[in-house]
């Protein structure tokens, strides 16, 4: 059974919808690893070193700084920040509706589900329905934990999702990368749509892809949980960067490419093939031989 992690309110006009907010993704199912000392099998715990003293120092002892210059800090004491914290009202306040195309994805931060709190069920299904027949999301802000959040509230489904998104000063403009000047030919593109086209769907079907790293190191787990075997691995080659010709490659990926490419299957067949019969003289033989 999920478990809600808050509650609060969604401020919808003069209508106040009481909501449980839950996570939308499993935690949990990350796999991590903590540091162990590799001669006694003990967790090792972190301390906090002053390199100046040469020294480990308390956790009292250690207050927050800003680097305003390289090896400068402004100090702030814990009293300090707590006075610019932001008060935490539970309460989700719309400020606008948006037609739902007009956010970037590239906004998007974590995700949180909403569900009606007790005496929400009727308010929480209109503003559902509102937003889903209007084809729009409700713009807000939300405080907590200290902090203040901008929030999309978006339908999925017959429920509602919390979309936390980053600020606009917290993405980073593309106009700092190099995207070079490249001249596309016409035929160059048309065939780069057709395979496009080749490769299209209408749904995203998220079950059809699977973590497959995540995959291999629970296996190893597993495996060292059930016998303690140590495993090791060859380094695997990075691939070289190559310059291709893009025209032959779109070619080649509509089926239209003369020459066939040696994929795994073709190895595959070819490791299949029997090797050629060495004759090899009986020991018996040798050893007389040997005398």
């Amino acid at each position: 059974m999920a478990r809600a992690f808050a509650s609060g309110q969604i401020a919808f006009g003069l209508v106040s919808i009481p909501i449980k907010l839950f996570s939308a993704a499993e935690s949990s199912e990350r796999i991590s690893f903590n540091m162990i000392h590799k001669d006694c099998g003990s967790r090792i715990q972190q301390q906090l070193f002053c390199p100046r003293d040469e020294r480990t120092i308390e956790r009292a002892d250690v207050v927050k700084g800003y680097e305003f210059s390289k090896g400068q800090y402004v100090l702030f004491s814990e009293e300090e920040l707590k006075t610019l914290e932001e008060k935490s009202t539970q309460q989700i306040d719309i400020a606008e509706f948006l037609p739902s195309d007009q956010i970037d994805p590239i906004y998007f931060a974590r995700a949180y589900y909403v569900a009606p709190d007790r005496g929400g069920d009727r308010a929480y299904t209109l503003l559902a329905k509102a937003l889903q027949q209007t084809n729009r999301w409700a713009l807000a802000k939300y405080a907590a934990r200290g902090k203040q959040y901008l929030v999309v509230i978006r339908p999925v489904g017959k429920g509602l999702v919390m979309q936390q998104l980053y600020y606009p000063n917290e993405i980073r403009s593309m106009d700092e990368l190099d995207l070079g000047e490249a001249v596309v030919k016409d035929t160059e593109l048309k065939m780069a749509i057709q395979l496009a086209e080749m490769g299209a769907n209408d749904e995203f079907q998220p079950e059809n892809y699977r973590d497959e790293v995540q995959e291999r190191v629970r296996a190893l787990i597993q495996k060292k949980i059930e016998d303690g075997e140590e495993i090791t691995g060859a380094m695997v080659e990075e691939p070289r960067a190559q310059v291709i010709d893009l025209m032959e490659a779109l070619r080649k990926s509509l089926g239209g490419g003369t020459a066939k490419a040696k994929g795994p299957s073709a190895r595959a067949e070819a490791k299949r093939k029997p090797a050629k019969a060495v004759a090899r003289k009986p020991a018996a033989a040798a050893r007389t031989r040997a005398r």
